[in-house]
């Protein structure tokens, strides 16, 4: 099967590297003059992986989409809707296409999920999945397994993309509440960006009452959105809770100690910006979310981190 993958960081060529070592032919996309893609023809490696002679490098978007059965996107959520456009403006037949969403996050400014941008963007006929959940790209090229979720509109596609992409290195399984598996995947990097500012501040043995909290406010903004609340104790948000909230490895759990400990830090960390569709989610459907708005009010509002931090966990004596 041929498989393309457009966007090629850390996670986009993990994918490449992934579909290839699983036995289909992989072509990977990168924007024209594209550090990383320069970097990856001059040496096949990043500093994550190094990609096999077989993987297909290249810049030709039209290309790369047109000779794909399975068309994965792993760039920036925020992109999400430009880079649809672009798709659109190749010209070229997608109906026949299937589409994997492979990033986590909400848009800024409308709190839509990417699958809703997308078929705002492609319209409704045009297939497409998310693949998320937990796993670093440090441990999968090792050879250290875990477990994913895909879940789509329609279970057929589900199941046509996790017969695709099994193998023993990857056990997926099927999403059944695509809301509650995009809500989970995107808003556990905010607890997350929790997570580290606790490590900042050395009170880690908090982030246990962190995890039970965060699943808690969670599945009440799943539900009231229309979800299935329980879908937050899966894989695409508690399951991912080791990954996110305690690997050295996790971007968004670094970005929160290194804000504490006043490191800069230059990487992405999704959850910066989640949390900003998430304090819409939260006014637009009336669910209080005190750990999202601690978060805000810490990176987006400037507000002293340990007292805000301090403030949310001594709140007023309730049942649990």
């Amino acid at each position: 099967m041929n498989i393309s993958v457009l966007g090629c960081g850390r996670w986009g060529t993990f994918h490449a590297w992934y579909a290839n070592h699983i036995g289909h032919d992989v072509t990977l996309w990168g924007r024209p003059g594209s550090k990383h893609l320069g970097a990856l023809k001059e040496t096949r490696k990043n500093e994550y992986l190094t990609l096999p002679d077989a993987v297909k490098l290249t810049d030709d978007l039209k290309s790369a989409v047109m000779t794909a059965d399975i068309i994965i996107i792993s760039i920036s959520s925020q992109q999400l809707r430009s880079f649809c456009r672009d798709l659109q403006a190749l010209d070229c037949s997608l109906a026949e296409k299937r589409f994997v969403l492979c990033m986590k996050g909400l848009e800024i400014g409308t709190g839509k999920r990417l699958t809703t941008v997308f078929y705002e963007e492609m319209g409704s006929a045009v297939r497409v999945a998310v693949w998320v959940g937990p796993g670093h790209v440090q441990d999968f090229v090792r050879g250290i397994p875990n477990c994913m979720v895909i879940a789509a509109r329609e279970m057929q596609l589900t199941k046509e993309l996790v017969e695709a992409f099994s193998s023993p290195l990857i056990r997926f399984y099927y999403g059944e509440d695509l809301l509650g598996t995009e809500i989970g995947a995107a808003s556990k990097n905010v607890i997350g960006l929790a997570a580290g500012m606790l490590d900042g501040f050395g009170y880690s043995s908090l982030k246990g009452a962190l995890m039970a909290r965060g699943t808690h406010e969670l599945s009440r903004l799943i539900e009231a959105m229309g979800g299935d609340r329980m879908t937050v104790y899966g894989l695409s948000h508690l399951g991912d809770y080791e990954a996110t909230l305690f690997s050295p490895h996790s971007n968004n759990r670094r970005f929160g100690e290194d804000l504490i400990t006043g490191k800069p830090f230059t990487k992405l960390a999704e959850g910066v910006y989640t949390v900003e569709a998430l304090m819409d989610l939260s006014r637009e459907f009336h669910v209080e979310l005190p750990i999202c708005a601690t978060v805000y009010a810490i990176i987006h509002e400037h507000k002293d981190p340990k007292a805000q931090l301090m403030q949310l966990f001594m709140r007023a004596t309730k049942a649990e």
